[in-house]
């Protein structure tokens, strides 16, 4: 027997991939459509999305080439981590009013297993931060410091993109986990300083004045111990250099390529190799087993106020793309979001 509430949609918008990018994407790789909301099947839910979520590994879903996780296909709904009330149910541990997180973004209504939907306590944070520092966000900030890069008391830490989603939670991070000096790495004034006025970081630079390696030299004269990449490029090439021996890096992204621009230098892995640097890629997904033990601390920390958060929030469905578009180019300040 399907639980519903009072009216039903009989249609929901969705934006599907409408054609493969060639460099950066634009609008018109994104096409906005009705389709009818299926009949629930025994074990399904129907959610109403209110939070979607937008990040910067979509950009690779958008080419058709074999990958970690399959490309989006042409002429098929996008999808990614949403948030949302189920308004209709046919799964009893899933009843209606239930606030759920899953991956069918990008559209109104979405019908799903409830094997793929996750309740979440609204009691205990803000719904969207389920998307965010609550999320796979700040877990991938947490597990990147913790069991990919561990750092240890002491230790010099750098972050790229660190006024990001993922950058401004691991500064944070790195500070309870005992580091002794937490630089980031911000493009502008306005994000260079939020980073130490807001975030905590002990020195902030801005890759876009230049000599990069200089600015990173001066904040941190005796080396590096610990990087979070999220940027390749000429980023990991520098920070390889500054590392102090038997350095740790998370290789977390390489947002510098993902619209295949031209390939910046990479680094030197002879000099890695001479100093048993440790250079250790990462899928949040291998680490999904401690996200009850990151939520727990997570929690209390925001509630405390010791962990802070941003969001950079578009309104309306009709946003996403330009909201994707903004990831891409930095626009965002924290977390981007669009609320629906």
């Amino acid at each position: 027997m399907t639980e519903t509430t009072s009216t039903l949609p009989i249609t929901s918008r969705e934006f599907q991939l409408a054609a493969r990018p060639v460099g950066a994407p634009t609008a018109a790789n994104f096409a906005l459509v009705e389709r009818p909301v299926p009949e629930l099947s025994d074990g399904q839910v129907l959610v109403r999305n209110t939070w979607m979520s937008v990040d910067p590994y979509m950009r690779g879903r958008m080419d058709d080439r074999p990958s970690y996780i399959p490309p989006f296909r042409v002429g098929e709904a996008l999808e990614g981590s949403a948030l949302g009330e189920v308004i209709a149910s046919a799964a009893p541990d899933l009843p209606v009013g239930t606030t759920v997180t899953h991956f069918a973004g990008w559209r109104d209504y979405a019908v799903i297993d409830a094997a793929t939907a996750t309740p979440v306590d609204t009691s205990l944070a803000a719904p969207q931060h389920y998307l965010g520092v609550l999320g796979t966000t700040g877990l991938t900030a947490y597990a990147a410091l913790t069991n990919v890069a561990r750092v240890e008391p002491g230790d010099t830490v750098f972050i790229s993109a660190a006024a990001g989603a993922v950058g401004s939670v691991a500064g944070q991070i790195a500070e309870k986990l005992g580091a002794a000096r937490v630089i980031g790495s911000a493009g502008g004034a306005a994000k260079t300083e939020l980073l130490l006025d807001e975030f905590g970081f002990d020195a902030a630079v801005d890759y876009r004045k230049g000599d990069l390696a200089g600015q990173l030299a001066a904040a941190a004269p005796e080396g590096i111990d610990v990087y979070l990449d999220s940027v390749g490029g000429e980023h990991l090439r520098v920070a390889v250099e500054a590392m102090r021996p038997g350095g740790r890096i998370a290789l977390v992204g390489a947002i510098s390529g993902y619209n295949g621009a031209t390939a910046e230098p990479g680094p030197d892995l002879y000099l890695a190799a001479t100093k048993e640097l440790s250079l250790r890629g990462m899928l949040v997904t291998s680490h999904f087993p401690l996200f009850g033990e990151y939520i727990a601390k997570a929690a209390d920390w925001l509630a405390n106020g010791t962990l802070r958060t941003k969001e950079t929030v578009y309104t309306g469905l009709d946003q996403a793309p330009t909201a994707f578009l903004g990831v891409l180019s930095g626009a965002n300040t924290g977390k981007m979001l669009v609320r629906l």
